[in-house]
């Protein structure tokens, strides 16, 4: 039996911008089971973003309901919140949103190491990720040493080591060439 992970609710986000009430999601519904690929696409600006923001617990809605791993999220304080996305959800962000003072090891083996893991392993793991998307040449390197396709591969790597339930996905392919999309 298919399990959800993500159930959405007649979601509303709007944004005030001045004196204009901007609604970027409208009564969205969605339900996200288990084992299953969930595609978003549409044009620029139409709150694809928006929405993995609310997914990921990073953002509130303005109404509806958002249910993660069968726990109504409003009703959760920050820190259950934080723990929910610490042990279930990892975020590939269109920025990649690297750490700049830390390599690109230890960008990928933070998430394992703040879940309490084993250092040595966390690291061991990270470098086994880091190789599978062609980067175990540059384990060492710092973010601001990597070309953009660079960091967005240490930024995937970084979701897969999390072995999460869950991972989010905002354009993680977008600064890559088509070879290395598809190998990634």
């Amino acid at each position: 039996m298919s399990k959800s992970l993500i159930e959405i609710k007649n979601l509303k986000k709007e944004y005030m911008n001045g004196d204009t009430k901007i609604s970027v999601l409208n009564n969205v519904n969605l339900n996200i089971i288990s084992g299953k690929l969930v595609a978003l696409v549409g044009p620029s600006g139409s709150g694809k973003s928006t929405l993995l923001h609310l997914l990921a617990l990073l953002d509130k809605p303005t109404s509806g309901s958002i249910k993660s791993f069968g726990v109504a999220v409003e009703k959760l304080n920050d820190e259950s919140k934080n723990k929910i996305v610490r042990e279930n959800i990892s975020i590939i962000f269109q920025n990649n949103n690297l750490l700049s003072d830390f390599t690109a090891l230890e960008n990928v083996a933070i998430p394992l190491i703040i879940r309490d893991q084993n250092y040595k392993s966390s690291i061991k793991k990270a470098s086994e990720i880091l190789g599978k998307v062609n980067l175990n040449h540059r384990l060492e390197h710092m973010p601001s040493d990597l070309s953009g396709g660079e960091q967005q591969r240490v930024a995937i790597a970084r979701a897969i080591a999390s072995d999460t339930k869950i991972i989010l996905a905002d354009e993680p392919t977008g600064n890559l060439d088509n070879k290395t999309s598809k190998e990634v």
